[in-house]
């Protein structure tokens, strides 16, 4: 069961650069759920999405898995399909523990693979299904492009790319409308000042957000013949892209 999250409850003398350790391990299913508006409801969406887009004798990726939680949404939407195989990747040793552990509780015909990589380097070959899921904002913004490009040409005819972001409107005046909504939700899910502030110091250099038209621009240069996004509260949303 999940830890409370107090990582950043209490002063601490220098904040460190955020990364997925085992201290974040261990409370993370109480972070994100606290911390990311309409997690709950992308997650449940996965499946339905996963049914619509998954093909036979194909794979579905989970890029940047953590602890599996999007992998098993995304099972849940190819058990009915023949001789589909999952793909559960993360660079962090202690998340693929136990995304591993997490998997291994639910019963399911679909096979996961789980890898501890670099998903820079991982092999994207026969998708017909790719999710990103709050992944691509920790990846450098000058690797991104290269990124879904190497997706792209891995994917299937009529495959789709699931990318979830935190986003930066091009408004300023917007985005710090939307940037407050979202410090007031967190101040609602029991979140300190002090959390609030020391969080935003540990992540502002490891998590560069684009904007929504730089995504949808990244898609068309990159090929995609059709794409939207589904899902937005506040300054979050997640997008689908159509091979």
């Amino acid at each position: 069961m999940s830890q409370h999250d107090t990582i950043f409850s209490k002063p601490l003398p220098s904040v460190s650069d955020f990364c997925f350790d085992q201290q974040v391990v261990e409370v993370f299913p109480d972070m994100i759920n606290r911390s990311v508006p309409g997690y709950s409801s992308i997650l449940q969406t996965l499946p339905q999405l996963v049914r619509r887009y998954a093909q036979n004798n194909t794979h579905l990726y989970d890029l940047g898995c953590s602890l599996g939680a999007a992998t098993l949404a995304m099972r849940k939407g190819c058990e009915h399909l023949d001789n589909c195989n999952m793909i559960a990747v993360d660079n962090s040793e202690p998340m693929i523990e136990r995304a591993g552990l997490h998997l291994g509780g639910f019963k399911s015909q679909v096979p996961v693979e789980l890898r501890c990589e670099d998903i820079n380097e991982t092999r994207i070959e026969n998708a017909s299904v790719v999710v990103l899921n709050f992944t691509l904002q920790f990846i450098p913004p000058e690797k991104r492009e290269a990124m879904i490009q190497r997706i792209y040409d891995g994917m299937t005819d009529g495959g789709v790319l699931l990318i979830a972001e935190k986003f930066r409107h091009t408004d300023d005046t917007m985005n710090d409308v939307l940037i407050d909504l979202h410090h007031d939700f967190k101040r609602a899910n029991g979140y300190s000042e002090l959390e609030i502030s020391q969080k935003r110091a540990a992540i502002e250099n490891v998590m560069k957000v684009d904007t929504l038209e730089a995504h949808e621009q990244r898609f068309q240069k990159i090929g995609f013949e059709h794409h939207t996004v589904w899902f937005q509260c506040f300054n979050f949303a997640a997008m689908l892209a159509v091979k």
